[in-house]
C-alpha cells in the first residue's frame, strides 16, 4: 500500500494539472480502461488527493458528461476502488462521537442497515436461489419492507444536510448521491413488486435485490469517507445542531437516537417580532394570528419568490409532504429529486412568461390521493412575483355524498 500513497512534495505540478490528471482517470474509467491501470497511473502522477478534489471532480464530470444513472452507479464503484489507496486520510471529529449528533447517528443507522443487508437479505436470497418457495419469498419481502426504512435515512441527508453543504458551494456529492440514493430506492421497491406478485421470474429477483444490496454497501463507503468528513469540515455546530432539531420531523432508520446535548447549545437565530400587528388591505392582524392562521389552514402553502427561492410553508398539524426549516432561502430547483427538476422548471418557466397561471396535478401517495395546484403570484401591475403551491388531500372530500344541513 505504500507504494500507492506517495508525499504529496513528491509530485510538483500545479493545480491545473493535477484536475486534469484526476479528471482524465473518471474518463480512462468510463471509457473502459482496468481499474488497476488507471489506479496505478493517478498515485505515480498525482499522489494523495482530497476529499475536495474527488468531489469537485465527480460534480463536473457528470454534468459534462450527462451520465445516466446507472453509468453513474457504475463508475462510482470503480472510483471508490481507486481513491480508497490514495485519498489522504481523515481526521476524526469531536463532533462525531458525540451520541445524537447528526453523524453519529448516521453512523449508527449504517450499522444497523449493514446487519440487515448482510445478516438477513444476504442469506435469505441465497436460500430463495435455492429454492423460491413461498416461506423464502416471505423472508426477502419482509427483508424490504424493513430496508425502505432506509428512506428517512436518505431524506435526512437530502433534505438536511445538502443544502448547508450547498450554502458553502459544495454541489458534487449532492447531486450525484440523491441519484444513487433515487435509484436504490427505486430498486427496493421493484423488488417488492417483484415479491409480492411473484410470476416464477427468480433471475430478475436475485439481480435487483443484488443490485440494491451491494448499491447499499457502497453508498454507506460514500457517506462515511467523503461525505461525512467533508461536512464536518464545513459545518458549524450551531449548523449541526439545527440539523439535529429538524431530524425528528422526518424520522430515523432503524434506530431510536440519543437528543444531542453539546457543551453549547445555543442557537443563533434572527429574533422574530411577535408583538406589533400588521396592516392588509382587508383587516388587521398580529404577526402570532397570521401564523396561526396559515398553520390551521387544512391545507399545507409553500412560497416560492421570483429568483425560485423557498421563502415560506405552513406548518399544519399534519404535513402531506415532509418540510423543514433547512429549504428556506434553498432554491427550489435543490429541493426536488434530480429527475423531476425538469418538470419544475418547464413550469416556472411558462408562469414567469405568463403562458399560464396555474397548473394542477393529483396523486395517490402515503394512502392519500393528494390535490397539487401551483398559482402564479402577480402584482397590481401583473409582474411575477413568485409561486405558491397549495397541497391537499381530497380523499374525504371525494367520499362526500348528498348534503349535511345541521351541526353534528
Amino acid at each position: 500500500m505504500s507504494e500507492l500513497i506517495n508525499n504529496r512534495e513528491q509530485h510538483k505540478i500545479s493545480h491545473l494539472e493535477r484536475e486534469a490528471i484526476i479528471k482524465q482517470s473518471f474518463l480512462d474509467l468510463h471509457q473502459g480502461k482496468s481499474v488497476e491501470e488507471v489506479k496505478s497511473k493517478l498515485a505515480d502522477k498525482v499522489g494523495t488527493i482530497t476529499i475536495e478534489e474527488v468531489t469537485k471532480l465527480q460534480h463536473v464530470l457528470m454534468e459534462e458528461e450527462n451520465m445516466q444513472a446507472h453509468e453513474a452507479t457504475e463508475i462510482c464503484s470503480k472510483h471508490r476502488e481507486i481513491f480508497k489507496d490514495v485519498i489522504e486520510e481523515n481526521r476524526v471529529s469531536r463532533l462525531e462521537e458525540q451520541p445524537g449528533h447528526p453523524v453519529h447517528t448516521f453512523k449508527l443507522e449504517n450499522r444497523e442497515l449493514e446487519k440487515l443487508v448482510n445478516e438477513r437479505i444476504k442469506p435469505h436470497l441465497e436460500l430463495f436461489e435455492l429454492d423460491d418457495h413461498l416461506e423464502t419469498r416471505l423472508n426477502l419481502l419482509e427483508d424490504c419492507n424493513l430496508l425502505l426504512d432506509i428512506g428517512k435515512h436518505y431524506e435526512r441527508k437530502e433534505q438536511l444536510l445538502f443544502p448547508y453543504l450547498e450554502k458553502y458551494g459544495i454541489y458534487g456529492p449532492t447531486n450525484m448521491m440523491w441519484k444513487i440514493d433515487d435509484f436504490i430506492r427505486d430498486a427496493i421497491k421493484d423488488a417488492k413488486t417483484m415479491l409480492s406478485h411473484y410470476d416464477g421470474d427468480k433471475q430478475s429477483v436475485v439481480e435487483v435485490v443484488n443490485f440494491f444490496s451491494n448499491q447499499v454497501d457502497e453508498m454507506i463507503y460514500r457517506e462515511e469517507n467523503i461525505l461525512f468528513p467533508m461536512s464536518l469540515t464545513h459545518l458549524t455546530e450551531d449548523e449541526w445542531l439545527k440539523i439535529a432539531h429538524e431530524s425528528d420531523e422526518i424520522g430515523f432508520c432503524l434506530i431510536s437516537p440519543e437528543d444531542w446535548k453539546p457543551e453549547r447549545s445555543v442557537i443563533n437565530t434572527e429574533e422574530i417580532a411577535t408583538k406589533g400587528y400588521i396592516k392588509m388591505e382587508t383587516g388587521i392582524l398580529s404577526l402570532k394570528q397570521l401564523e396561526l392562521l396559515l398553520n390551521h389552514l387544512p391545507v399545507d402553502i409553500t412560497f416560492i419568490d421570483k429568483d425560485d427561492v423557498v421563502r415560506y410553508f405552513s406548518k399544519g398539524r399534519e404535513r402531506i409532504f415532509a418540510r423543514t426549516k433547512a429549504v428556506i432561502g434553498r432554491t427550489v430547483q435543490n429541493c426536488h429529486p434530480p429527475r423531476s427538476v425538469h418538470v419544475v422548471e418547464e413550469l416556472l418557466e411558462d408562469f414567469k412568461l405568463g403562458k399560464k397561471d396555474v397548473e394542477d396535478f393529483w396523486i395517490k401517495a402515503k394512502g392519500k390521493y393528494v390535490y397539487i395546484r401551483y398559482f402564479a403570484v402577480r402584482d397590481e401591475a401583473g409582474e411575477y412575483v413568485g409561486t405558491l403551491e397549495f397541497t391537499q388531500n381530497i380523499a374525504p372530500i371525494k367520499e362526500l355524498e348528498g348534503e349535511k344541513r345541521i351541526l353534528s
